[in-house]
């Protein structure tokens, strides 16, 4: 009997683990945050062919755009810092 009413527990909570991992919504992208027209996003680059080591870059947006970055859609990923 005690066994029984074990694994009716045991596949309760097997079923249920799925919808409530399933229920949870992923964190949103949030943009680079709001700073004046000269203010610098720094953003971690990719390494150069045959070093292991990122670079951080501080550009502003426009400089950012003009290296077909786009700051609000990488900044959640790539951001390190803004410099006003």
């Amino acid at each position: 009997m005690a066994r029984t009413a074990w694994l009716a527990a045991l596949g309760m909570i097997a079923a249920a683990s799925p919808l409530s991992a399933a229920s949870q919504d992923p964190a949103p992208a949030i943009g680079a945050p709001a700073a004046s027209p000269d203010a610098r996003y720094c953003m971690n680059v990719e390494a150069v062919t045959g070093s292991r080591i990122e670079t951080v870059r501080c550009w502003t947006r426009q400089q950012w755009a003009e290296q077909g970055v786009d700051v609000d859609q990488d900044w959640s990923r790539e951001g390190v810092s803004v410099i006003a």
